[in-house]
């Protein structure tokens, strides 16, 4: 297999004739998903997503894309192919469109359902939306895409067959070979053999559960599990999904709907989500099971559900602000029982165990996929892959949608079904790869960085803000403040220093003043004083005596007065 590269040159113009691959997003962590085709000039993009930030990008609420490399082309962009309604598939679009507004966007009907307010919020029109559904093949520009149904954890999930001149493309999308899925909906393995039949060039796979050995638990053993815990409840249930986990809360209904329990929808993007799944049909609710927050609280603990957001341990969202006791209906009391029903993305582990520890702290029975089967993962596991190379046969394959470890894994099950080590292209986020003469490879790398949603600014935060705040957070803040006369350099105010978000209050530094005091005398000396040189000579004091006695390294501001 090729392995990941660095420094990487910019990859030469396109030749003609040939296929270029860009991925943008997905390809190194397991969110923000977004491919670039190009062909004959013209660009289709597939898939738009976020990445939802961890413990260490403090202050940021979403991660998109690197754009950057489209934006000089985005007339060139044909169109935009959007997999499933997932948030690190479609959270993206209205930022995309922000720069082209006109972009078509081809996707099922729940998917581009669940685009449509996105696009409202941003107040972007949504006029270019066009529905399409499995076995429909679609001219957009030059690629010629024919959309397949797979089976994931959201209603309506597709693959993309895209034929172009210069070779056939199959990209997965999420999917898995559940054979006993809730709406009967099976990944389409006959339309995979087809494709094969034909000829694969590059096959995209989602590489997400590429090291589970086996095969996923089909969805269907999943309300058993659910029923029985709501048996035992004997408080009120809160249960956390993905906001988009249609098929996950129509099990939680059906559940509450056994036992006679109502349920409330706890966050923003669960009330709208379910009801948009709703009126298209995908989602089935007895009348009356659903009420409003204020009025389920009437009712005793024993009859209600709550279906919140927050599996993830997202800070802002409902389940965690209930384990903080600050969320504004919602409390937990002894007895009563939380659900996790979702798998654990990679980097959110310290963020949700906080959330289990919380609500075990207020006296709640956490249940969570370590100790009942409460969930079933939405993605292939190896032997699903392996059973998929086996059907395709294709000349080359892509790993996608992974970290690192997940995209050699799932490099490592193609060549044990014949595929050619050299024919396994491992990428990064910006690695550009080529497929020319019916061969994928690696021809250089674009610009692909993080960019930072904060509050209202869109790539302002670098990471040196955020290395900033970690300090902040993890280190602590040093001031220190004095006033020199600016002819003579006479120290007239001696430093005074403040210690904030450390352990040690602020007269832990008196000790070390008449350092500073020393340094600052030192070099003000000689009647060339400037303010600059003064506040390094303190911080330079401070610093190795923070290091050194109290074994930190805060940030250290220094300021310095000239009168």
């Amino acid at each position: 297999m090729m392995p990941l590269y660095d420094n990487l040159p910019e990859p030469a113009p396109l030749k003609k004739g040939n296929l270029r691959i860009v991925p943008l997003g997905g390809l190194g962590e397991v969110g923000r998903n977004m491919n670039v085709l190009e062909f004959g000039d013209k660009l289709l993009v597939v898939d738009c997503g976020v990445l939802f930030p961890e413990e260490s990008q403090p202050g940021v609420d979403l991660i998109l894309p690197d754009f950057s490399w489209i934006e000089d082309r985005l007339d060139d962009i044909v169109g935009m192919v959007l997999t499933h309604g997932h948030e690190d598939h479609i959270g993206a679009v209205p930022y995309l469109l922000k720069l082209r507004e006109d972009i078509p966007i081809y996707g099922s009907d729940l998917t581009l359902a669940f685009v449509e307010p996105k696009l409202r919020e941003h107040r972007l029109p949504a006029e270019n939306l066009h529905v399409v559904e499995e076995g429909d093949r679609q001219a957009i520009g030059p690629f010629d895409c024919e959309f397949v149904a797979v089976t994931h954890s959201i209603p309506d999930a597709l693959a993309v067959f895209v034929r172009t001149p210069a070779g056939k493309v199959l990209i997965t999308g999420d999917f898995k070979m559940d054979q006993l899925p809730l709406d009967h909906r099976l990944t389409d393995l006959r339309s995979f053999a087809r494709f094969g039949e034909e000829g694969v060039d590059l096959f995209m796979v989602d590489s997400t559960n590429a090291e589970v050995p086996g095969f996923v638990t089909p969805e269907r053993e999943i309300g058993p599990v659910l029923g029985q815990v709501f048996a035992e409840a004997t408080g009120q249930i809160i249960v956390a999904s993905f906001a988009s986990h249609v098929h996950r809360v129509q099990q939680v209904i059906n559940a509450a709907a056994h036992h006679g329990r109502s349920v409330a929808l706890v966050g923003r993007s669960m009330e709208r989500n379910m009801r948009i799944a709703q009126e298209k049909g995908y989602l089935t609710i007895p009348e009356g099971l659903i009420v409003d927050s204020n009025e389920i609280s009437l009712l005793p603990p024993n009859q209600r559900v709550y279906m919140a957001t927050g599996s993830q341990g997202e800070p802002m969202a409902a389940l965690s602000r209930i384990s903080q006791g600050s969320h504004r209906f919602v409390s937990i009391e002894p007895g009563d029982t939380v659900i996790f029903a979702s798998s654990l993305i990679p980097g959110n582990e310290n963020s949700v165990y906080r959330v289990i520890n919380d609500l075990t702290r207020l006296g709640a029975k956490v249940v969570h996929q370590a100790n009942a089967k409460v969930h079933v993962s939405g993605h292939a596991a190896s032997g699903e892959l392996i059973y998929c190379y086996n059907i395709v046969q294709p000349k080359n394959v892509m790993p996608i949608h992974g970290e690192i470890r997940h995209l050699v894994a799932n490099g490592q099950l193609a060549v044990l079904t014949g595929v050619k080590p050299e024919d396994v292209v491992l990428a990064e986020d910006g690695v550009v790869v080529d497929l020319e003469d019916g061969h994928a490879r690696v021809v250089g790398a674009v610009p692909c960085e993080y960019i930072y949603v904060d509050g209202s600014s869109i790539g302002e935060i670098s990471e040196d803000e955020l290395a900033t705040r970690r300090t902040l957070g993890s280190e602590g803040f040093v001031s220190v403040y004095a006033v020199v006369e600016g002819e003579s350099g006479m120290v007239l105010a001696p430093p005074t220093i403040r210690a904030i978000g450390m352990a040690e209050d602020s007269s832990v530094f008196d000790e070390i003043l008449p350092d500073v005091t020393a340094a600052l005398e030192e070099a003000a000396s000689g009647g060339n004083v400037d303010a600059h040189v003064l506040q390094q000579a303190m911080r330079r004091v401070i610093g190795r005596w923070v290091g050194r006695h109290l074994r930190r390294r805060p940030m250290i501001v220094p300021v310095v007065v000239l009168q």
